[in-house]
């Protein structure tokens, strides 16, 4: 069967990256235990905010009447297309302004927080993309977050790298074994961030919330 057009310049990976892979975060990110982490980032937000990772905009409703505006990074069509309704009930501005973390096309010190929920994880290029959150914070701004990152357990830490290769294929580029909260230091962060949780069927991925400043 001959293809023509733009799908046949797609590889399998292209395909599963842009229709599947944001229908399974949305689907595995949609229950009481993500809501609950939502809430607790959310909850200290307002201005303008800088949602790195918006996806179907799952935290939307989430976000406290201090915030008057959201500029949204999201890097795939489908996940901000299913974020149409809760864009609307929102009835306040928000704004897609680009599609990778690591290249912002806003001023410095433009924005008063950056959220981040389970995003950091699959960013290309973390360095820059924390770098870049630095930089468009205004004075007394903060990265707010929740993560899963590198088990501090070495056993479990050295089957989170064992399954990486695999992992990464199938969740997008995900990174289990990812210490993000020791790339934000690096990045010059000073990092407050809860203790790990990690229920036992989640073992692989631990959940980490707190704020970067």
């Amino acid at each position: 069967m001959r293809l023509t057009g733009a799908m046949s310049l797609r590889s399998p990976g292209d395909w599963w990256n842009e229709r599947v892979v944001p229908r399974l975060v949305d689907a595995s990110l949609n229950d009481a235990t993500a809501a609950s982490w939502r809430r607790r980032v959310c909850a200290e937000l307002s201005g303008t905010v800088l949602e790195v990772g918006f996806g179907s905009g799952r935290n939307v409703p989430y976000l406290p009447a201090a915030v008057d505006e959201v500029l949204a990074v999201e890097p795939a069509d489908l996940a901000w297309e299913r974020a149409g309704a809760r864009i609307a009930a929102y009835g306040r501005p928000v704004t897609r302004i680009g599609l990778d973390g690591a290249s912002l096309p806003i001023a410095d010190a433009s924005v008063d927080a950056v959220l981040s929920t389970w995003t950091l994880c699959t960013v290309g290029d973390l360095t820059r993309a924390l770098g870049e959150a630095r930089r468009v914070l205004r004075p007394g701004g903060a990265l707010h977050f929740v993560e899963h990152v590198r088990s501090d357990r070495p056993g479990v830490a050295r089957w989170q790298s064992r399954l990486q290769p695999a992992w990464g294929v199938v969740a997008g580029g995900c990174h289990l074994d990812r210490d993000i909260l020791a790339s934000m230091r690096a990045a010059g962060f000073t990092v407050a961030a809860e203790p790990a949780q990690a229920p036992m069927a989640m073992e692989l991925v631990p959940f980490v919330s707190g704020r970067a400043t």
